[in-house]
């Protein structure tokens, strides 16, 4: 990745996911605004959490309004 993206970014990490960005790489490469250590969930959190993910996304949301 070339540039880094500036746009206010929200990040959620699910502890079984298939792989595990450090947050340090990620904050090089994005604008990271929202940063969540999930209690459970992995690579299809959507389907398997969806109450802990929506809830997460609208905390994200919530100040821009």
């Amino acid at each position: 990745m070339k540039k880094r993206v500036e746009v206010p970014t929200g990040f959620a990490m699910f502890p079984k996911d298939l792989t595990l960005a450090p947050r340090e790489w990620t904050e090089r490469f994005f604008n990271i605004a929202g940063w969540t250590q999930m209690p459970r969930g992995g690579h299809f959190a959507a389907l398997e959490e969806p109450k802990l993910l929506a809830e997460d996304i609208r905390a994200f949301f919530r100040p821009l309004r």
